[in-house]
């Protein structure tokens, strides 16, 4: 059981206690007041007696934790604690050595602190003198504890001499990171709008394939989020990926490898557009793909169909730049202008009227035109006599198919001289993406299409007849150099993919927006398709031939600051 203090009245002698008692009651009966002397007298005594007994009483008991609650230090004794805890810390940074402060939370109630037992003789000084030490080593070990509290902590940097010194030479140090983090970003920037090289003399297009593991392909499939089942032929089934590793060899350069943060830098702030058919679709996955590699997560999106369903939009956010591509087969307006529902039995065209899709291409910075696969359907086009689509006119002529295509560039060329400024945009027109459905052609007499095709053709002794329309290739080559204002870049991919007959989707891919049973994959003279390429493959040789244009024209000044 807790000793409980005894009041200072019960443990004072009896006798004095009786005296003192006794006086009182005896003046009280004789009515006599009581002597001033006696009473004075009378309260020295007594309080001298206080006095020892409280001393004695503090020495004597026996303190336990919790068994009572200390009094709040005098001012004079935290002061002194203070400077004493001050003190340590000078001592160690003068040592050099590392402070680590604990900031400690107080108790909401602070137990008293235990004083040393003291002998029966110990005085007042020695007590007050143990209870001011204790409240100083109590105040330091608060505010410095490198050992037990383990709360919360804060360290200090190391303190060492010539304070002025080491601040300045730590300003220096800074000052020489940030030059140097700044030439490093220079570095790079420069770097990445650094302009590639190619010999102006140096025809791209005349080469030959290449079987390179090392280099190709650039990107996997698996790699490529945006990749639709149109083109992931792995994905879909096919064994054999020799198609993905063709490298393409000019015969006079090489061809520059693709480096996706130089074109992104080229294309920051800036959009870059296809604009066409499907073979214009499937070189815009590729492009998607050659430049998201590079691209965190969360920094880069995809969005179809807007622009009234007529455009898919890549746009990578850190460079505000978009890639593109806008629905128009035969650039100008046709009855197979949704991209959803285009597959009608007369396909017709309005050669004159334009405005209508090239609206959506002002003000982009780089232009990819092409149409060439839905010429091919019927050897006549058919042309819309009068009126327009939009005032349902349905009253056509047939023209011939090389004439027609012609009229139609001829539009296309006197919108771009009259609406894009040179000094912004860049305009190229794609060269015709052949078909593969002759295997006579390349010598396979018991083929079927392209199906089954593993390798490109090589070793040809005579001319190659796989069904390419060379007149619409002609027509091209006729209408791009009319062009006033806007030079137009023709990229050249007819022949060179036309030896790719092992590139094609085949039966791996869609068919009415469905993957090909296994039934249809074993029907390929049906549904096999040797006109759209899987991915990676092809269309990023196409690609690289645009990232070689690009990437080898100089920056605008402005760029270069």
């Amino acid at each position: 059981m807790q000793q409980r203090r005894k009041s200072v009245f019960a443990s004072a002698p009896f006798a004095m206690k009786q005296a003192a008692l006794g006086a009182g009651v005896a003046a009280r009966k004789n009515g006599a007041p009581l002597s001033l002397a006696a009473v004075v007298f009378a309260l020295f005594v007594f309080a001298t007696f206080l006095y020892n007994e409280d001393i004695k009483s503090i020495t004597d008991f026996q303190f336990s934790a919790g068994a009572i609650r200390a009094k709040a230090p005098d001012l004079h004794l935290l002061q002194e604690a203070e400077a004493a805890a001050h003190a340590a810390v000078n001592t160690l940074a003068k040592r050099g050595e590392e402070v680590i402060v604990r900031v400690l939370e107080a108790p909401k109630s602070t137990p008293a602190l235990p004083l040393p037992l003291q002998s029966g003789g110990a005085n007042a000084t020695a007590t007050a003198a143990a209870a001011k030490a204790n409240a100083a080593n109590t105040a330091a070990s608060a505010a410095v504890d490198v050992v037990q509290e383990k709360e919360r902590d804060v360290t200090l940097p190391t303190v060492t001499g010539g304070g002025g010194a080491d601040e300045a030479r730590r300003r220096a140090d800074e000052e020489a990171a940030e030059k140097a983090s700044s030439a490093e970003a220079a570095a790079a920037t420069a770097a990445l709008r650094a302009v590639v090289s190619v010999p102006e003399t140096c025809d791209l297009y005349r080469g030959n394939w290449v079987y390179d593991e090392v280099n190709a392909p650039v990107y996997k499939e698996g790699e490529c989020e945006f990749l639709t089942e149109q083109v992931t032929c792995m994905r879909n089934g096919r064994r054999d990926d020799s198609y993905q590793k063709w490298r393409w060899q000019p015969t006079d350069c090489d061809l520059p490898r693709f480096d996706a943060r130089l074109l992104l830098e080229r294309l920051r702030n800036k959009r870059l557009m296809f604009v066409g058919d499907s073979l214009n679709r499937n070189q815009w996955e590729s492009m998607v793909c050659l430049v998201q590699s590079v691209i965190p997560k969360g920094k880069k999106t995809l969005t179809k169909f807007v622009n009234g369903g007529s455009s898919n939009v890549f746009y990578a956010h850190e460079y505000n730049a978009t890639v593109e591509f806008y629905w128009a087969p035969f650039l100008v307006e046709s009855n197979s202008d949704n991209p959803k529902v285009h597959s009608v039995p007369d396909r017709v065209i309005q050669w004159h009227a334009i405005a209508k899709h090239a609206r959506n291409w002002v003000g982009v910075d780089y232009l990819i035109f092409n149409t060439y696969i839905w010429w091919l359907n019927t050897l006549d086009m058919k042309v819309l006599r009068k009126g327009s689509f939009d005032q349902g006119s349905t009253e056509y002529v047939e023209v011939d198919r090389p004439v027609a295509y012609k009229e139609v560039l001829k539009t296309w060329a006197k919108w771009v001289d009259r609406n894009i400024d040179p000094n912004k945009t860049t305009v190229f027109f794609m060269g015709m993406s052949p078909n593969h459905i002759t295997p006579e052609a390349w010598g396979n007499q018991g083929g079927i299409k392209c199906a089954m095709e593993t390798l490109p053709i090589t070793n040809r002794s005579t001319s190659l007849d796989v069904g390419t329309d060379w007149r619409l290739y002609a027509g091209a080559q006729e209408v791009l150099p009319t062009l006033r204002r806007v030079p137009v870049h023709f990229v050249d991919i007819t022949a060179l993919s036309e030896l790719r007959k092992d590139a094609h989707t085949s039966v791996h891919t869609l068919r009415q927006g469905k993957l090909l049973t296994p039934e249809q994959q074993a029907d390929p003279k049906t549904y096999a398709d040797c006109i759209h390429w899987c991915l990676p493959g092809l269309p990023d040789t196409w690609n690289q031939f645009l990232y070689a244009r690009i990437a080898s024209s100089p920056w605008p000044a402005a760029a270069q600051r």
